[in-house]
């Protein structure tokens, strides 16, 4: 950059009749100040992405932060499906009845690892449903007061951790902490994880009736005629099954499996592969449905590709995955949706981009940019990871609940931390540590509505993210309004590229947690 404190010489080596070429030349330049400056500093983009937990569920009680103590009696109290406050919260189990083995509590926030629950995060427990269209009812217009009566686990989704133990809250000590950050879209990690790679909505529009969802009048799922109070039972849906996926109008909205390899739907009989078998996959009552259609709407990746800056998604557990899902059609899967004996767990839904032609078998996109997570590792250790990485820890790293615990994911996760930090890139390097969905726990925040921002899509509820690195903040909570495509929108900025159509004005775009 040219500096009019050096013009002085200039004059004297160049001569008077290049100096206004000269200060013309420093007048129009860019000058990168302030944010522009900070952005420009930061070379390397880590963005990882754990599973299920809403802010409050793991937050609640982060010293200064937005937690459950500034929470309304009106979102602390927990509604039954006629509007009455429920008389106490109970849990269900998998039949959806009380479970004898938790307690019933008062009808407010409880904390999970304490008294007279007593279940510490080094233990399994129950995953609350977290589909698109009861996580809308949840919400409840902004008031966030169905939560236990749309569950099959009732009250459990009021309950929240003592983070201080965690490793993860010693970084966000450290670093900055966003606390009003929100996943994207409503409901799970399927459609959460298509957010975070485009901003966008998968479309099926030729989906069979199978897959769509049964809805009423006013829009929420059909409940059957039977479906009891939830302070007694768990509410019954008539379209609940895993292949009921898709909206009426063509729209793939919960957990759906990608058409090629790793896919929790086999191959065929007769086809490749590296397929899924188009005809879905079904044994006795557990049906898949069928696999959602190779998507071509836009991605990051695209946009990233087509300015020539190198990205990767590193899932973990993605080679054996690949290896597990090319196997015959009544083969044993011990990777794929298996969570004991050691598995990895490789969710198939949780690797967005296997669902775009654009990276199918075969393709150079596909070797290029679809990585394990061993590869993320020595990328790590090697000092050359791409100008963008996404990391998407394999299952039993990825906190999710009902197949792991929040421990071994909060050791994994502080573990990747302590290695990018010990990296050569660190010193130009951006990590933004968030979670996919809320996992259907309860949060007390409202996500944001209104133009540019609230679509049919989302934002849901408000999930913990920590923006970390020798650029951001120390010691700092930013209450900025952010949701998922912030990530998208901050990428965007930083690389000078077209912006996604699906990312919402409104936003931010992580830039004030930089110095």
């Amino acid at each position: 950059m040219w500096h009019f404190f050096g013009l002085r010489v200039v004059r004297a080596v160049v001569g008077t009749a290049l100096l206004g070429t000269l200060a013309s030349a420093c007048a129009t330049a860019p000058v990168a100040t302030g944010k522009s400056a900070a952005l420009q500093r930061i070379q390397t983009v880590v963005v990882i992405y754990a599973e299920n937990h809403s802010f409050d569920n793991l937050y609640g009680l982060f010293p200064g932060a937005n937690g459950i103590s500034q929470a309304t009696s009106t979102q602390k109290t927990q509604l039954d499906h006629n509007g009455e406050p429920l008389p106490e919260l109970l849990v269900f189990g998998r039949d959806g009845k009380p479970d004898a083995n938790y307690p019933r509590l008062p009808n407010a926030p409880f904390r999970i690892d304490a008294a007279p629950v007593n279940r510490p995060p080094t233990v399994i427990v129950p995953s609350p449903i977290h589909d698109f269209f009861y996580h809308q009812e949840q919400i409840n217009g902004g008031q966030n007061n169905k939560f236990a009566a749309m569950s099959n686990v009732g009250g459990w989704t009021m309950g929240y951790y003592d983070g201080s133990r965690f490793k993860l809250w010693q970084w966000a000590r450290e670093y900055t902490l966003a606390d009003n950050f929100f996943q994207a879209a409503f409901g799970g990690s399927y459609l959460n994880h298509q957010w975070l790679v485009c901003a966008c909505t998968p479309a099926y529009a030729d989906a069979p009736a199978s897959m769509r969802v049964r809805l009423d009048a006013a829009g929420h799922l059909e409940k059957r005629a039977d479906s009891p109070s939830a302070a007694v039972a768990a509410v019954q849906i008539i379209s609940d099954s895993l292949g009921r996926s898709v909206t009426p109008d063509g729209w793939s909205v919960n957990t759906s499996q990608p058409p090629y390899q790793p896919s929790g739907i086999p191959p065929a009989p007769d086809g490749p592969a590296t397929y899924a078998n188009l005809q879905g996959f079904k044994i006795g009552s557990f049906d898949l449905g069928q696999p959602v259609p190779a998507q071509t709407s836009t991605t990051i990746g695209d946009t990233l590709s087509a300015k020539g800056v190198s990205w990767v998604w590193y899932a973990g557990g993605w080679n054996a995955a690949l290896a597990d899902g090319m196997q015959a059609p009544d083969a044993k899967r011990e990777v794929i949706y298996q969570s004991s004996g050691g598995s990895v767990n490789f969710q198939p839904h949780h690797q967005p981009f296997n669902y775009f032609a654009r990276f199918a078998p075969g393709t150079p996109d596909r070797a290029r940019h679809l990585k394990d997570g061993d590869d993320f590792m020595a990328a790590i250790a090697a000092g050359n990871l791409p100008a963008v990485s996404f990391y998407k820890p394999a299952g039993r790293d990825s906190q999710h609940p009902s197949y792991t615990d929040i421990m071994t994911g909060d050791t994994h996760l502080a573990d990747v931390l302590e290695k990018l930090r010990a990296s050569a890139q660190w010193k130009d390097m951006l990590v933004i540590l968030t979670y996919d969905e809320n996992g259907g726990y309860w949060d007390h925040v409202p996500p944001p509505q209104g133009p540019g921002w609230g679509d049919r899509w989302g934002p849901g509820s408000r999930v913990p993210a920590l923006l970390i690195g020798p650029h951001v903040k120390r010691g700092f909570i930013d209450s900025t309004s952010y949701d998922t495509t912030s990530i998208l929108k901050f990428i965007s900025k930083r690389f000078d590229l077209p912006a996604l159509p699906g990312v919402r004005a409104k936003a931010g775009d992580l830039t004030p947690a930089l110095n």
